[in-house]
C-alpha cells in the first residue's frame, strides 16, 4: 500500500507544482483539470471556500484517479477532513498549523500539508504528522527566510511556498531551498477559460525547467 508520503512524493516528482483552484464551479472542473494536467502539473487543490468544493474534487478524483493527487484546501474543521476522503480528495491543505485537523489527516491516511510561517508552527506541524510544510504567506517571506527556515528544518520535509508566486520568482526560493509551489490567480481565477489556465501554468512549468535548482524532490 502506497503511503501518505510516498503519494506526495511521486506526484512532487512529476512537477512539483500544486494548482490552488479557489472559486471552481464543479461544472467546469474537469476542463480546467485537464488543462492543469496537459500543463504538467500532478497535484490540484480545491480549497473548501469554493462552491460546492466536495462535488468538485469528487469529479476530479474520479476523472484523474491515480494520475494526479486531488485534494482541498483551506481546510479548518477535523470532520472536514472526514468528508474530504469520502470524495475522494487525498491531500489535506490548511492556511494553518492546526494540530488536529494535522492529526485526523494522518490517521485517515491522506497528505497533510498544514501552513505555517514561524519555525514554532513548522515544528508544531510535524510532531502532529504533517507530510509536507507550506509556508504561507509568501508575500512576506523572501528567498532569504526560506534559507534560514531550510537551514533548521528536515531536509526530507517538502517545503511549498505560497503567495504570489511568479514564473520569475520561483529560481530564488528553489536555490534558497523550497521544494515546490502553491499556485493560486497566477494560474486560475473564476471566469478564466481552460486555454488560458493551460497557457499560464505552461509559463510556471517552463520557468520552473529552466531553473539549474529544480529537480530536488
Amino acid at each position: 500500500m502506497v503511503t501518505a508520503h510516498q503519494l506526495l512524493r511521486d506526484h512532487m516528482g512529476q512537477c512539483p507544482l500544486i494548482a490552488i483552484v479557489r472559486g471552481i464551479d464543479p461544472d467546469e472542473a474537469i476542463a480546467v483539470g485537464e488543462a492543469l494536467f496537459a500543463a504538467g502539473l500532478r497535484i490540484i487543490e480545491v480549497p473548501l471556500n469554493s462552491p460546492d468544493p466536495l462535488i468538485s474534487i469528487e469529479r476530479l478524483a474520479a476523472h484523474f484517479g491515480d494520475r494526479a493527487l486531488i485534494g482541498a484546501g483551506t481546510v479548518l474543521e477535523v470532520d472536514q477532513v472526514a468528508r474530504v476522503r469520502e470524495a475522494g480528495g487525498r491531500i489535506i491543505v490548511s492556511p494553518s498549523s492546526d494540530a488536529a485537523v494535522i492529526e485526523a489527516s494522518a490517521k485517515a491516511g491522506l497528505v497533510s500539508a498544514p501552513g505555517f510561517f514561524t519555525p514554532s508552527e513548522a515544528f508544531l506541524a510535524l510532531r502532529a504528522g504533517a507530510h509536507a510544510l507550506k509556508l504561507f504567506p509568501a508575500e512576506a517571506a523572501s528567498p532569504a527566510v526560506v534559507k534560514a527556515q531550510r537551514a533548521v528544518l528536515p531536509a526530507d520535509v517538502p517545503l511549498i511556498i505560497v503567495g504570489g508566486i511568479t514564473p520569475g520568482s520561483m529560481r530564488d526560493y528553489l536555490a534558497a531551498g523550497a521544494t515546490g509551489f502553491g499556485l493560486g490567480s497566477g494560474v486560475y481565477r473564476p471566469g478564466m477559460s481552460a486555454e488560458q489556465v493551460e497557457h499560464r501554468a505552461r509559463d510556471y512549468v517552463e520557468a520552473l525547467q529552466s531553473s539549474p535548482a529544480s529537480g530536488r524532490v
